[in-house]
């Protein structure tokens, strides 16, 4: 089952969104973006953290149906590659 990322990642809930993944990192293969229309660069520093504690275990991360700002943010980051929104 994907991890489901919830309407709004901010600074405000960055932190709590990051530990509720660890807690469940086998849900963190696959990242559903679905439900996400606010964010900021933020949600790139999660998904960046989570992916980082995957490779450290060998795994790896999927990030699905990514909105097309997000796409754009990491392009404009530098980090599209790394999260496969390239």
């Amino acid at each position: 089952m994907p991890f489901l990322l919830p309407i709004s990642v901010t600074q405000d809930n960055a932190v709590q969104l990051e530990k509720d993944g660890l807690l469940n990192l086998a849900a963190l293969r696959s990242i559903d973006c679905s439900n996400l229309k606010d964010f900021d660069s933020t949600v790139l520093t999660v998904l960046l953290a989570w992916q980082k504690k995957l490779q450290a275990n060998g795994e790896h991360m999927s990030v699905q149906n990514a909105p097309e700002k997000l796409t754009v943010l990491a392009s404009v980051y530098g980090v599209a590659e790394l999260l496969g929104l390239s």
